[in-house]
């Protein structure tokens, strides 16, 4: 069992990969394996709409050097998903977005690889756009037809400079559920169950 998370921020270490790191420790505490995938590492490019995915129809783009198919594949092998990003300016970073739109539209038009894996996300933004961002990444997830789940409070945190989000003591309590949600997903699905 895996779970994999994609980090939005074009920082290294920062609020988002730093929470990552604290969300995938608690999934880790379940036996289930980890891995954390830095999109700033790829110079994805946009999506063009030019549906070669859709007359190819096995799940990938096109664009076969920039990496996203790689990143997709090992989506596709993963248990769990989470997308996280900050919100710089009301809405999920631009590197998010393109892998959104990419990944997204090539699994629709072919394999729908990421069918029923568990899905959760994350945002932590300074001022606003937490929501927009939560909420386009959460959609993402459904109209891929993953089981989407969440924390509650919804996993939305505050913080500007690193480590300011373990102030948010709220958005830790709804992170930390999402990530034992997600653990306790998985297990289900693999007919085990939460120690």
């Amino acid at each position: 069992m895996k779970v994999i998370a994609l980090n939005g921020s074009p920082r290294l270490v920062g609020n988002t990969s730093n929470l990552i790191i604290e969300v995938l420790d608690e999934i880790e505490k379940q036996g289930i394996e980890t891995e954390q995938i830095q999109l700033y590492g790829y110079d994805l490019d946009p999506c063009n709409d030019c549906r070669s995915c859709e007359m190819r129809g096995d799940g990938r783009c096109i664009m076969e050097e920039d990496g996203l198919n790689d990143i997709v594949d090992k989506l596709r092998e993963a248990d769990g998903v989470i997308l996280a990003s900050p919100a710089y300016y009301g809405s999920c970073t631009g590197h998010m977005k393109i892998f959104m739109e990419r990944a997204g539209l090539a699994m629709e038009m072919g394999d729908m690889g990421l069918r029923h894996k568990v899905g959760g996300a994350f945002v932590i933004n300074a001022h606003d756009g937490g929501s927009l961002a939560y909420m386009q990444m959460v959609h993402w997830m459904l109209r891929n037809e993953m089981i989407v789940v969440g924390g509650r409070p919804a996993p939305i945190l505050k913080a500007l400079n690193s480590p300011q989000y373990q102030e948010d003591t709220q958005g830790m309590k709804g992170a930390m559920a999402m990530a034992r949600e997600m653990a306790w997903t998985i297990l289900r699905l693999n007919g085990l169950e939460m120690e």
